[in-house]
């Protein structure tokens, strides 16, 4: 069966129709918020879920995502108030919540990205460069911290951008200060341990020294003692050996004969020749006569 001509001309505008309604048609899915622009220029910012509809060949749509997305820069050394240098290493969390805003600024989100991590690394060297190292590692961090999000906030409002929070996940120093650092505290371990060293050398001389001067002390004072005792023994004897001889002089007499005889007569090599008669032998002839 042959098509007439009012029936092609039927088929065609209902294809054509198709296609426009096709064309002119768009959804806007739940993560998700539209601009819709007109020979690029941006009419209208469409917030709601759902099926939509634009003017075909006219109009186009950008999508944006409403959710939460996240920054993750690379490390970037900055230089603290005291010159000290960190490798910091952030990450930041944003949403998109003025899309016309946003499109006439970046446009797309990575053009946002990058300029987003400008703004955050601006942000970090200037808030950084104002604190030192001690400052940052003690409880003025929570403080530093809110003043890098307030920046990045109000400078992320100008590309329509909604900064929810920035964080330093790692603070690093840099490997060669690292090592200068390390070098340092290894020399100013070694200068303490000499310290340390020194101090005992000189405290153990200081106790050797006191022992000794204790010890000299001690063996005086016995020394003192025992000539005192030596002394007092000696002048004791000295009474006694004096009473015993007032009381028998000839025992004294044969005492000390026999001592005479002992050092004379023992074996020491000396030779006498006396006579026999004579006053020397005077005890020692009458032992033998007996």
């Amino acid at each position: 069966m042959k098509i007439s001509g009012i029936s092609k001309i039927l088929l065609a505008v209902a294809v054509a129709a198709v296609v426009l309604v096709y064309s002119a048609a768009y959804v806007v899915y739940q993560p998700e918020q539209a601009i819709v622009l007109q020979f690029g220029e941006p009419v209208r910012w469409v917030k709601e879920p759902g099926l939509k509809f634009k003017i075909p060949l006219i109009q186009n749509v950008v999508f944006y995502d409403t959710r939460l997305l996240n920054l993750d820069p690379p490390a970037q050394e900055v230089v603290l108030n005291d010159k000290k240098r960190l490798d910091v290493d952030s990450f930041t969390r944003y949403q998109i919540v003025d899309p016309l805003k946003f499109y006439k600024t970046v446009k797309t989100e990575s053009q946002a990205r990058s300029k987003l991590e400008e703004i955050v690394n601006s942000s970090l060297r200037k808030i950084l460069g104002r604190v030192t190292l001690t400052e940052l590692l003690s409880q003025q961090r929570t403080q530093i911290m809110s003043d890098i999000s307030q920046t990045v906030k109000k400078d992320a409002e100008a590309i329509g951008v909604n900064v929810a929070d920035v964080r330093i996940r790692r603070a690093d120093l840099p490997i060669e200060v690292m090592q200068a650092i390390n070098e340092r505290m290894k020399t100013e371990r070694q200068r303490d341990a000499k310290e340390f060293r020194a101090k005992g050398q000189q405290k153990a001389q200081n106790i050797r020294a006191t022992a000794d001067k204790e010890a000299a002390i001690i063996v005086a004072e016995a020394e003192k003692q025992a000539q005192i005792l030596r002394g007092e023994g000696d002048k004791e004897s000295v009474a006694v050996w004096n009473k015993t001889v007032g009381n028998d002089v000839a025992f004294y007499e044969f005492y000390r004969s026999l001592e005479a005889y002992r050092k004379s007569l023992g074996d020491n090599g000396t030779s006498l020749v006396l006579s026999p008669d004579s006053q020397f032998f005077k005890y020692f002839n009458t032992t033998l006569r007996k």
